[in-house]
């Protein structure tokens, strides 16, 4: 039987430690652990612990560290650029590509995006794409938390992407299929999504100047579908699959 595994802030130093708030509550009140079961516990930065339950009260248990391991992170990072989409397809990309591996997420305001992000409203979208990044990292075992980005507009994203190593946009005329396209060894892959209207010529002929273009094929992706598409593409051909 697989390990609970909770994710927490901050991890003890010592070979000792106390579960306690919503993972404490999750941990001892929904899953009933007992003392002697075991548990895996991460800070998303790549730290993991493998420990036991040694006590076990309303809302909260006591641990001890059996093993400390540090994961590296993944090399090449992966970056998802997700135009925001209509409805709940936003966090259904995040959820999906964080499952899948990604590293990262920023949030694009494409010209053509119906959805706008403004003022307290725009930052309660944003942070529900982090909870569901949080929380898919947490389901999928992950010792690295996917983050999402603050907001970019076009502007903002092309400062953004001149610093990552290879940027891949779909487009049906590219010279490559996905499968065969060259990819960056180090570095960030960031992977751009418009959205449902498409790109604007000028988002296009911005990116387009450090942009990989690939193809995806005949079949025409949701803008939820096509990220976490791409995404699995590359961890296979990246040898992580």
């Amino acid at each position: 039987m697989t390990e609970p595994y909770f994710l927490l802030d901050d991890l003890p130093a010592g070979d000792s430690g106390v579960l306690e708030g919503p993972e404490g509550h999750h941990a001892a009140d929904v899953q009933r652990l007992k003392a002697g079961e075991r548990l895996s516990l991460t800070d998303g930065r790549g730290t993991v612990l493998s420990s036991t339950v040694t006590a076990v009260a309303k809302g909260r248990l006591e641990y001890t560290v059996d093993e400390r391991e540090n994961v590296p992170a993944a090399e090449p990072a992966l970056t998802l650029v997700q135009a925001l989409p209509k409805g709940d397809r936003g966090e259904r990309a995040v959820q999906e590509a964080t499952e899948i591996g990604v590293d990262s997420v920023i949030p694009w305001q494409a010209a053509r995006s119906i959805v706008q992000w403004k003022g307290a409203r725009g930052e309660k979208s944003r942070q529900k794409w982090a909870s569901a990044a949080r929380e898919s990292s947490k389901q999928a075992r992950r010792p690295w938390l996917a983050r999402v980005e603050e907001l970019h507009t076009t502007k903002q994203l092309v400062k953004r992407l001149e610093r990552a190593d290879q940027v891949i946009i779909a487009h049906e005329e590219a010279e490559y299929p996905l499968s065969r396209a060259p990819l960056a060894e180090s570095g960030e892959i960031a992977v751009v999504i418009g959205p449902e209207g498409s790109m604007t010529p000028e988002e296009v002929e911005a990116l387009s100047r450090f942009a990989t273009p690939v193809r995806l094929g005949s079949n025409i992706l949701r803008t939820s579908t096509a990220g976490p598409a791409i995404l699995a593409v590359l961890q296979a051909r990246l040898g992580r699959w």
